[in-house]
């Protein structure tokens, strides 16, 4: 008996491909939700209720070749419900995937179709080189690029306030933010865990410092909420420019873009902006410590290699051992929701 034949009737009653071709086709399910997404699915939806397949085909413009696949294949991944022949949004997609509702998440998606999806076949030859491939690979220089068009700053900002929107309401009930007066988020796009801090604790005043085109996008976004008076935007380039004070600064989001050396400027930076007992709240997709478990971290930081030039993720021991190399007195890591925890370092 071969050795294919052995092993055919020692294991192949036991074992089974199945994960492997779930996971190596991954991208078929991923590819049709951000198509949902970019196609306005679930705020058709949203808006209308129930719609047969013929109506839901019709409102979107989609040819009929395919129509009745797309729409049930976003049924078998659980993005929408049928009932008798009509769609529906499940309770998620009508709460986080409909535009017009305040928890839209959908904007990080968008970007993540318009940009992030094409550059990922690309992994392989990043890989190997080490080197980014997306606008850098063309000559171009990505934030220079993003921020001279405004349609994809808008774009960005609100795929910021969708990073966030899990994240931003357990900061603010989290955080002990009564023992502090105000806060600075250091690269606030939109504003968005600005406007959940603020909601939630009445006494805390701040605001917002970027780079200049972002400040009537977060100005907008913050009027909507009626946060004007106590939210302000501050101009300003975080690797040029000091860090404005305040007794919490923020940095959600941002370290991973950047090589260590960028990351320990950061912080060096973050720590003489701080009063005495002040704090530094870093939080994105924290690596768990034995690198096994937080599978969208790890992943997000070869999404970094793929655009940027010396970005990474990193565990909360990482971020710990950084904050006490640039002179905090104590540290901790508290999870926040989802892949998401938060890094607190005290000055």
């Amino acid at each position: 008996m071969s050795e294919a034949q052995t092993w055919a009737v020692g294991r192949g009653n036991q074992l089974t491909p199945a994960a492997i071709m779930q996971l190596g086709t991954a991208f078929w399910g991923s590819k049709t939700l951000l198509s949902a997404v970019e196609l306005g699915v679930f705020s058709e939806l949203a808006g209308a209720g129930a719609l047969d397949g013929e109506a839901l085909r019709e409102r979107l413009g989609l040819h009929p070749r395919s129509a009745r696949d797309f729409f049930d294949a976003l049924v078998a991944l659980g993005m929408l419900e049928r009932v008798d022949g009509r769609y529906t949004n499940t309770p998620e997609t009508e709460l986080f995937l409909d535009r017009a509702k305040p928890s839209y998440m959908g904007g990080l998606l968008e970007m993540v179709n318009a940009r992030h999806y094409g550059y990922w076949g690309s992994l392989t030859e990043a890989l190997r080189t080490g080197l980014p491939h997306n606008e850098p690979k063309n000559g171009e220089n990505t934030f220079e690029a993003l921020y001279a068009d405004p349609a994809k700053l808008a774009q960005y900002a609100r795929a910021m306030s969708g990073a966030s929107a899990a994240s931003a309401p357990a900061i603010a009930a989290k955080f002990p933010w009564g023992d502090y007066r105000n806060v600075i988020d250091i690269g606030c796009a939109e504003g968005a865990l600005l406007v959940q801090i603020a909601l939630a604790h009445e006494h805390i005043t701040g605001g917002g410092f970027d780079l200049a085109p972002l400040g009537p996008i977060f100005d907008a976004y913050v009027a909507g909420f009626g946060l004007g008076e106590r939210l302000s935007f501050t101009v300003g380039d975080f690797f040029t420019d000091a860090l404005p004070p305040a007794d919490v600064l923020v940095m959600g989001h941002v370290l991973h873009h950047w090589s260590l050396a960028e990351k320990l400027l950061l912080l060096r930076k973050a720590y003489d902006a701080l009063p005495q007992g002040g704090a530094l709240v870093v939080y994105g997709a924290i690596i768990d410590d034995e690198r096994r478990n937080n599978v969208f971290g790890l992943l997000m930081s070869l999404n970094m290699l793929i655009r940027t030039s010396g970005g990474f993720d990193y565990t909360g021991a990482q971020c710990r051992a950084w904050m006490e190399e640039t002179g905090f007195r104590e540290s901790y890591v508290e999870h926040l929701a989802g892949p998401d925890s938060m890094v607190v370092g005290i000055k």
